[in-house]
């Protein structure tokens, strides 16, 4: 009864789970650590849960989890449902999925991020590192004040790894750059992040690159609130959310990225492996918004596109950050 409630609970909040027509016979859930409200991760996530819906016909259900308990019991009740694909959005999902997974050898478990693999379990790895290089070196000539800042939500080694990559690009351009890069605690206090980007424009901090999903929109909240300062988007294409304050964002195509798995499991074909994608396949990618072009020359943006192209023909080796 509990889960029951919690998926009616899941679908006033915009979920759809009886949505779409048995066609494929594929029954697809997501669970998200965060509110589907954020316009960036847990928002992309969802996006594409009805991707798979539309494209496959699915029938598809939604649930956000707040614990690791959480992600182990909605895990077996989804699989003990008959749910054929699970999704665990974020590195964090990776250790129940491993610990549920042998129990349910018909469901397919996936995480979005992680190295852990087994018969029915398999992780995307996103190279958010790539646009994030990009948006390093974007930040850095267009700060006027000689300092850039990350804020994340809490400390996941791929938010650590995205961060470290926009350091090195701002270096890459700019070596006597500052950068400081600090974390809210969590992935959804709004305020907290506002409070955070406005802390950090006080030390000097002119452009901020967010990673924080729903705690991350106190970040342009704060670029409203303060005058010259630029923020840098994720994970979803933000660079609406603060127009004229938004640099640009470092885009996951989640939603392309689920469909190419639900395709695979849909026609029997799934491989259990990490399934690794970048900016080469144009899953992740650096999308500037038009303001870029206001704040950094012609040969500036001409730089960034350079090391663009060599990413897109894979001829690019990402240096270690300073």
């Amino acid at each position: 009864m509990v889960f029951l409630a919690a998926i009616v609970t899941s679908a006033c909040g915009g979920a759809k789970p009886d949505a779409g027509a048995e066609g494929t016979g594929l029954r697809v859930a997501l669970l998200t650590p965060g509110p589907i409200s954020d316009k960036a991760w847990n928002g992309g996530a969802y996006a594409g849960l009805e991707r798979i819906r539309d494209s496959l016909s699915a029938k598809i259900s939604h649930i956000q989890v707040k614990t690791p308990a959480d992600f182990e019991e909605n895990f077996r009740q989804y699989a003990a449902a008959g749910y054929s694909f699970v999704i665990g959005h974020g590195f964090e999902f990776q250790d129940a999925a491993a610990r549920v997974a042998g129990e349910y050898p018909n469901t397919v478990f996936v995480t979005t991020g992680g190295e852990t693999v087994r018969p029915n379990v398999a992780a995307l790895s996103f190279a958010f590192d790539e646009p994030s290089y990009l948006a390093g070196m974007a930040a850095a000539l267009a700060s006027k004040t000689g300092v850039i800042a990350g804020i994340g939500g809490t400390e996941l080694p791929p938010v650590k790894t995205s961060f470290a990559a926009y350091t090195a690009g701002a270096q890459f351009v700019r070596p006597d750059i500052r950068i400081i890069v600090t974390y809210v605690g969590n992935w959804d206090d709004m305020s907290a992040g506002r409070e955070q980007a406005l802390a950090l424009a006080r030390r000097g901090a002119d452009v901020i690159f967010q990673n924080a999903d729903a705690a991350g929109l106190g970040v342009f909240q704060a670029a409203r609130d303060t005058k010259g300062l630029l923020v840098i988007g994720s994970n979803s294409n933000q660079n609406a959310v603060a127009p004229g304050l938004t640099l640009g964002s470092v885009v996951i195509d989640i939603p392309h990225a689920f469909l190419l798995v639900a395709r695979e499991i849909a026609s029997k074909s799934f491989a259990p492996r990490v399934i690794r994608l970048g900016t080469a396949n144009d899953v992740v990618r650096w999308e500037p918004a038009d303001v870029l072009a206001t704040q950094i020359p012609a040969a500036a943006m001409a730089r960034i596109d350079s090391v663009r192209g060599a990413m897109r023909a894979g001829t690019f080796t990402m240096p270690g950050a300073p």
